[in-house]
């Protein structure tokens, strides 16, 4: 029997750990060969794209794609966690604010762009071989670097009441190893209100949307039915790379790491996904020198 391998859009519902989806799938699928793409929080939801098989090779690519998230956001509190699974470390009197939906886009506006972002304690950071959130529940702080990262879009919307908004939701699309939560505190800041994240939805992972992704009871209807369309092939997330064909001779020495001759068709210094004379997916590799260096194996 041929081994599993692809990529699967997997939709992961509140109540559940990363490493509990992959637990899942493992039992679902009957391999272990499963590893996820960049966790998401307990109470989070939304898409978690799962590496099964020789794709797992691919999560590192996939893990530094952009995402998108939906994050619903309460002013009046901070929390120790930034979210609402927190304990409230400090409150804000709100009788005297009247902020408007123009408020919180004017504030938002200012975090679009190149940003420093100080990773919160309640994190899944190593220090000294131990996880913060780890720590956290210790009782320890430790200081923490800043870190940039980038938020391309804020879009600001459901702002209730409308006549002095204590909640609203935003929709952010933001480079890999942004924290949300971190977003929404700093947002309440500026605002002079304080704020904690009350909800979190991941609407999209690269090129991995939820529209498209499936749920674990869906996965397991398909699977007991035979139909494994749930698995993307590997080679599908790196469409934007024109695929090279080689022959039996070519391939085999790919196989063995030899650099090859890149055919007069390709361009130096471009990217490639190569296949053997059986359309399998072997490597990333880049043309140099006119000839194919691998940059990624997946056979």
């Amino acid at each position: 029997m041929a081994q599993l391998s692809g990529i699967i859009n997997v939709y992961k519902p509140p109540g559940m750990t990363s490493h509990d989806v992959v637990n899942r799938l493992r039992r679902l699928l009957g391999t272990r060969k499963i590893g996820h793409t960049g966790t998401l929080d307990p109470d989070a939801e939304g898409v978690l794209p799962m590496c099964v098989g020789r794709a797992t090779k691919a999560a590192d690519m996939l893990t530094a794609s952009d995402k998108e998230y939906i994050a619903r956001v309460t002013l009046g509190s901070a929390t120790d966690t930034q979210d609402s699974s927190g304990r409230p470390t400090k409150t804000a009197d709100m009788s005297g604010f009247k902020l408007t939906e123009d408020d919180i886009k004017t504030a938002a506006q200012k975090f679009i762009g190149d940003i420093s972002q100080v990773p919160p304690m309640y994190s899944a950071i190593k220090v000294g071989g131990k996880k913060l959130y780890e720590l956290a529940r210790q009782g320890v702080e430790i200081e923490r670097k800043p870190r940039t990262v980038r938020i391309s879009e804020i879009e600001i919307t459901d702002c209730e009441p409308k006549d002095g908004i204590r909640e609203f939701s935003m929709r952010v699309s933001c480079s890999k190893g942004t924290y949300i939560r971190t977003l929404c505190e700093d947002i309440g800041e500026e605002l002079g209100c304080l704020a904690h994240m009350s909800g979190l939805k991941r609407t999209r992972s690269g090129r991995f949307a939820a529209a498209e992704s499936y749920t674990l009871d869906e996965i397991a209807e398909m699977k007991e039915s035979g139909d494994m369309s749930f698995l993307t092939p590997t080679d599908a997330v790196f469409e934007e790379y024109k695929a090279v064909a080689l022959g039996a001779k070519a391939a085999a020495m790919v196989r063995n790491g030899v650099k090859v001759h890149a055919p007069d068709s390709t361009e130096e210094g471009g990217i490639y996904r190569i296949y053997d004379e059986n359309n399998n997916f072997l490597t990333l590799s880049k043309r140099e020198n006119n000839r194919f260096t691998i940059l990624k194996t997946f056979y």
